[in-house]
């Protein structure tokens, strides 16, 4: 049975992502075979389609994708985003009343736009197709259970007895395992943490993996439950629950914001890929934000460390090149990709350095030749599966061009420009030693602050919140009460009644920071703290500590980048990256290459330059020296003695 529900007219994306496995196409079905061994790399629906790609267009891509990229190592094509609802007037990202779910609660295909899951089918036909292309077969999923089925009180299944699960004599529904104070930060109708502490809750997360494995489903990315949203708990149960399956599920990780080494380290283990920055659009600010923290992970050594059933990936997040909608449309692709080709090399020379997973978010129908090109590069697509040692490369300097230069405007930079600093809230591990740093600061005897005590000497104003209890409401939220004893509402100021979000309530871009979101208090556990006497300041939605931390205001805007990795048979890949607006002059010094590579001793290279196709002019001892265009990259791939 199908019920006609409700949430949002989102962006559902049939994410094609393509992954390359290093296990022959038998072995990848074996349970004790590792799998992600080299980085995922695939096309996602999410930036063409937005959530309204229909059943005809996604195979439509798949077939494509299966005669001209299959040959290359892309492998998986995903439905992103929304799959469930139904395309009609009201539906929106977070509306509530327009999704699809059967008598258990858990989410079907829209039948209109998917119309072989009607009968209950899902996406088994689907799935078969795509694996009768050779392919395999993803799709998105949301965090916990939605908010449509909780107020259905749809029963919960349990998968040993093929009926409603019961304990303690009596049978459980959806509304007594949603947390409803835990519902996505940014998807508030539409989906809500289930209660993993109850026998009930997990159940139902058992009950939903089952299927989509019973489906065919081989790729599952996991939305709302990490970054500033971080579900830990549904995270590990969920890694549980597919270790066991006979059929790997390649389980991947998003949001990304405000993610760090720290906090990735906790799950990186339970997972194949994780998202470590907010969404990546077309825009350069987005594509310039990656830089810093692509460098942090890379330092941090997370690039291919053990994961679930093999190893995991930091991801990057889609490549938005090709022919695209907007975000949140329900109607496209109608537009090209904004970037400049300058700037979608270095994107892409980027990603495939950092051996980040490579997905590509264009519509394969309208692809160009030059887009085509890009994700088909061999020298990228070698980096991105086979490079070791990948870093960033700190030995560089750049100065403006000698045109410039002419005309007394020369300057010099290092790894990267002066920019201006400025402090904003974020949130971290707890287990990070910089997250103790708050303390409590008595106003008078009925009102308090907690600042960030970095602050509190000095000439700059500190960051203050004012500390209120967290109030009771309701019925309902008095049930709550005993969960949330002690816990505190942070506000902007005395008066007012607007309280800080550990989490936005509307998803980001890469490119943008918040100092401290605010909104009406509620009681939510994304507006829940609770203060500890080590100075810690803990958020009660997804457990991670908060911290003051000093962001460059033009982040990632200008400067001098380079990377660095080594090859299969000894070569050494060398990036160089204008982040400047101007035409730059960057170099390196030869005897510098050994410093990012130990055990390495380097005296002499020869090589060529990817992006130009142009030779070294001879053997050298000294320096590699590139001009490189406002935005753009220089790629090289040199033999060094």
């Amino acid at each position: 049975m199908e019920l006609p529900l409700s949430t949002s007219l989102s962006c559902f994306s049939f994410f094609f992502c393509l992954l390359v496995l290093s296990v022959s196409s038998e072995a990848s079905h074996r349970k004790d075979e590792e799998h992600a061994s080299t980085p995922p790399r695939g096309w996602n629906s999410y930036d063409s389609f937005c959530w309204t790609v229909s059943e005809e267009e996604f195979l439509q891509n798949a077939e494509i994708l299966s005669q001209k990229l299959h040959a290359q190592g892309y492998e998986y094509v995903v439905v992103d985003y929304l799959w469930y609802r139904r395309k009609v007037p009201g539906a929106y990202v977070d509306s509530l009343g327009f999704d699809v779910i059967d008598e258990w609660g858990r989410l079907m295909p829209d039948p209109v736009r998917w119309p072989s899951s009607r009968g209950g089918k899902g996406f088994t036909e689907v799935a078969n197709k795509v694996h009768s292309m050779g392919l395999k077969f993803g799709i998105h999923i949301m965090r916990g259970i939605s908010t449509q089925a909780v107020n259905a009180k749809t029963p919960i299944l349990d998968m040993t007895t093929g009926s409603a699960y019961e304990e303690s004599g009596r049978v459980w529904h959806a509304q007594d395992i949603g947390l409803k104070e835990k519902a996505c930060a940014w998807m508030q109708h539409g989906f809500m943490s289930v209660n993993t502490d109850l026998g009930a809750g997990k159940a139902f997360l058992r009950s939903l993996y089952l299927q989509y494995a019973s489906w065919g489903v081989d790729f599952i990315k996991h939305d709302c439950v990490f970054g500033d949203d971080l579900n830990i708990n549904e995270i590990t149960y969920i890694s549980e629950v597919l270790k066991e399956l006979d059929h790997p599920i390649l389980y991947s990780l998003s949001p990304g914001t405000s993610v760090t080494p720290d906090m990735a380290k906790a799950v990186s283990g339970l997972t194949n890929m994780y998202r470590i920055t907010a969404d990546d659009w077309d825009s350069w600010g987005d594509v310039a934000a990656h830089f810093d923290v692509a460098r942090d992970f890379a330092a941090a050594k997370m690039i291919g460390s053990v994961g679930l059933l093999g190893t995991s990936w930091p991801d990057l997040d889609m490549l938005p090149l090709g022919y695209l909608t907007d975000p949140g449309s329900n109607e496209g692709p109608h537009r090209r990709c904004r970037l400049n080709l300058k700037e979608q090399r270095t994107q892409i020379t980027l990603w495939s350095m950092a051996k980040s997973p490579l997905m590509f978010g264009g519509d394969l129908r309208n692809i160009d030749d030059t887009t085509f090109s890009l994700i088909t590069n061999p020298t990228l697509l070698e980096i991105n599966s086979y490079s070791a040692n990948n870093v960033e490369f700190p030995y560089v300097r750049g100065s403006s061009s000698s045109r410039g230069r002419k005309h007394g405007q020369s300057r010099m930079y290092l790894t990267s420009m002066e920019e201006t600093e400025v402090e904003v809230l974020g949130l971290t591990s707890c287990k990070d030693p910089k997250a103790s740093g708050w303390l409590v600061e008595e106003l008078d005897q009925d009102l308090e602050q907690i600042c960030w005590k970095e602050n509190m000497e000095g000439y700059r104003e500190p960051f203050c919140l004012y500390k209120r209890n967290s109030l009771v409401e309701s019925d309902e939220e008095i049930m709550y009460g005993s969960q949330y004893q002690g816990i505190l509402h942070l506000l902007a100021s005395e008066n007012a009644d607007i309280c800080l979000n550990a989490s936005p309530r509307r998803k980001i871009t890469s490119s943008e920071f918040t100092r401290g979101s605010f909104s009406h208090c509620t009681r939510n556990a994304n507006q829940m703290w609770e203060f500890h006497s080590n100075g810690t300041l803990i958020s009660s939605y997804s457990g991670l500590c908060a911290i003051m931390k000093k962001v460059k205001a033009n982040a990632g805007a200008a400067g001098a980048r380079s990377w660095i990795a080594t090859g299969r048979t000894g070569e050494i890949y060398l990036a160089f990256f204008n982040l400047n607006p101007d035409d730059m002059v960057i170099a390196t010094e030869i005897s510098d290459l050994a410093k990012a590579l130990p055990g390495r001793s380097i005296s002499s290279c020869t090589g060529k330059e990817i992006w130009s196709d142009t030779d070294l002019d001879r053997p050298t001892n000294d320096t590699i020296t590139s001009f490189v265009k406002s935005h753009d990259s220089a790629l090289y791939v040199l033999k060094c003695n």
